[in-house]
């Protein structure tokens, strides 16, 4: 049985971590390189770091901040947000990071993902789909969740995974900082529909939540922030829970 992954996500704004709720209301969490060394040191899988204000901004992820994260952390990272070329996932990369995060990006110019992974393989190219329901339909959005689309879910996520994306990241932003459990329907039609792996985001609230995006949800790892920033829910404490609960993780 695969090792599911348990990976706190680190969104920043002007160079400090923020959460908020519904993709607004943000509030200052900490530093991140200080946040990802906590992390590490307690046994998260991964990390994830999305400047979530350079594609509004037009501008791509700061470099500085990849190379301290990279001198700090002995795990894999993923760094996102304003990635659009090829030289930039480049940088990125010779910075430290593990694999990079596209999202509107992807969506405006498909063929960015095929490059991607043509140059720097498959297992370095994570596609990060924002996704509401409007009318019952998943639909996608973009630019930090504020630009809807008509594009399905379900239909885009196959289509990436088609062009060589290796990992989906799926956000629900319904669900998203209300703590009320991930999107997990959609997660297993997700989980149903592709053949690589699904990172469940949106809703963690508590121990319960990622036991049921495991089970209910089929996703491979789940992605969460404020109950890691905010202490809720320890990461070890989380690991013991899972391995409990019969979920392979890595202690």
């Amino acid at each position: 049985m695969l090792t599911k992954r348990i990976i706190p996500c680190l969104d920043i704004k002007n160079g400090r971590t923020v959460k908020g709720v519904n993709f607004i209301d943000l509030r200052d969490a900490g530093d991140p390189v200080e946040l990802a060394k906590q992390y590490a040191n307690q046994g998260a899988d991964e990390l994830v770091f999305l400047d979530i204000s350079a594609t509004l901004e037009g501008r791509g992820t700061t470099l500085d901040m990849v190379l301290r994260v990279a001198e700090q952390v002995n795990i894999p990272f993923t760094v996102g947000g304003g990635i659009s070329s090829v030289e930039h996932v480049d940088a990125l990369l010779q910075c430290g990071a593990d694999k990079v995060s596209i999202n509107s990006s992807a969506v405006k110019r498909p063929e960015l993902v095929n490059e991607l992974s043509n140059k720097f393989g498959s297992q370095c190219v994570v596609v990060a789909i924002d996704a509401k329901q409007i009318n019952g339909q998943w639909k996608v959005h973009l630019a930090g969740g504020s630009i809807p689309t008509e594009i399905d879910l379900f239909e885009w996520a196959k289509e990436v995974e088609t062009r060589g994306a290796g990992e989906i990241l799926f956000t629900s932003m319904d669900h998203d900082g209300t703590k009320n459990g991930f999107a997990n329907e959609a997660l297993s039609k997700l989980s149903e529909t592709l053949n690589i792996p699904i990172i469940a985001s949106g809703g963690a609230g508590s121990v319960q939540h990622f036991i049921d995006t495991f089970e209910e949800g089929k996703s491979d790892a789940a992605l969460a922030a404020s109950v890691f920033h905010f202490g809720e829910i320890p990461v070890p404490k989380l690991k013991e829970a899972l391995k409990k609960n019969n979920i392979s993780v890595r202690l």
